[in-house]
């Protein structure tokens, strides 16, 4: 069986979904690898690293499409590649069906059959393909680093002769892979960490890693089987809002990881809670994609409001492009391999299969 993929647009996203050391495990298993040219020249890897191992590679983007029975991918292909796709074949990716669906219908007249790996269940045999932890551990440390070189002041506690400078605050907004990370990193790095979740089972989690827990009151069962945060009521935030209102005012460096999925991200930190932060913190948005977490967040840009920045990347993991291909390539290989039979090399899809099941875009 032959697996592809091709270069991404790399204005938009740096990540490829193949390196060279799971290329050579696909080979190992029994596929054929094809791949654009250049395809992972940016991060180091030359076609030759590929090419020795016994990648084939091609600048003709419509022949890989059409040859091809497994296609891998970061994102859904453009319209004029989708249009391109023959019939049986299978895509894999993170697919984004809440705003793709209607594309992802179309082309599924074919009977190509598409896997967005957002959706795998939070299941233990899932892990080693969670493409959502491995990607949100990164964004976590990166926001933080990131928020970080944007403060004008040292982070840890330092004592000199000429004075203390005390340690700054750090508030993590939500306490998922990105948040428990983001914790870590600060608390790594001498800050002094609290963070707030809706769901309260974070709260253990939280403590284990240094980190003060700001509980809202009523925020039991506010999470979803799947282990994401539900959406919460008016009167849950209006306590939520009060809690945050105090605590920000001594906070130095927040990092908001509040994500619904499929939705526009909620709106915590309010233009009024804003206004009474201390001139020179920082805000890193992780949710700056999906509409930001806070009033003034604008993906790809600092904004400035009463001196505290705010900013958020549409990607972030384009800043680690190559760590996170390299974890994303190792979860994409581990889904395969499941949905591989490898005895008679051909793809089985077991609907009986929760992972298989539940990633299948219907």
């Amino acid at each position: 069986m032959r697996i592809v993929s091709i270069s991404e647009n790399r204005n938009l996203e740096k990540r490829i979904a193949i390196t060279p050391e799971i290329a050579r495990k696909y080979i190992s298993s029994g596929f054929e690898v094809f791949l654009s040219k250049n395809y992972g020249e940016h991060l180091g890897y030359s076609d030759e690293s590929y090419e020795n191992i016994g990648v084939k590679l091609s600048d003709n983007i419509k022949d890989i499409l059409i040859n091809a029975d497994i296609i891998i991918q970061l994102a859904l292909l453009s319209d004029e590649n989708l249009s391109i796709l023959k019939e049986k074949q299978i895509v894999i990716g993170v697919l984004n069906p809440y705003q793709n669906q209607s594309k992802i219908n179309k082309i599924s007249v074919k009977n190509i059959n598409f896997f967005s790996l957002e959706l795998l269940p939070r299941i233990t045999r899932a892990q080693s393909m969670d493409v959502l932890s491995s990607q949100a551990n990164l964004a976590g440390y990166k926001a933080v680093v990131e928020s970080f070189s944007n403060y004008e002041k040292a982070i840890p506690m330092m004592m000199t002769a000429a004075g203390t400078i005390p340690a700054a605050k750090v508030l993590v907004v939500g306490a998922g892979v990105a948040g428990l990370q983001a914790i870590a990193t600060a608390k790594r790095m001498g800050a002094i960490v609290f963070a707030t979740d809706v769901r309260t089972a974070s709260k253990e989690q939280v403590e284990s890693l240094g980190g003060k827990f700001l509980t809202v009151e009523g925020s039991d069962n506010l999470e979803t089987e799947g282990g994401y945060a539900k959406e919460t009521s008016d009167e849950f935030k209006k306590r939520q809002e009060d809690l945050l209102s105090e605590t920000l005012k001594k906070i130095d460096i927040v990092v908001c990881t509040a994500l619904i999925p499929g939705k526009k991200a909620p709106v915590i930190l309010k233009e009024s809670m804003i206004k009474n932060m201390q001139s020179g913190s920082v805000i890193y948005d992780l949710a700056a994609p999906q509409g930001g977490n806070t009033a003034f967040t604008v993906a790809d840009k600092i904004v400035d409001k009463n001196g505290v920045k705010i900013m958020g990347d549409t990607n972030i993991l384009n800043k680690l492009p190559t760590s996170a291909s390299n974890l994303y390539a190792k979860n994409v290989f581990n889904f395969l391999i499941n949905l591989y039979d490898k005895e008679n090399k051909k793809i089985k899809i077991n609907l009986e299969d929760e992972i298989i099941e539940k990633t299948l875009v219907k």
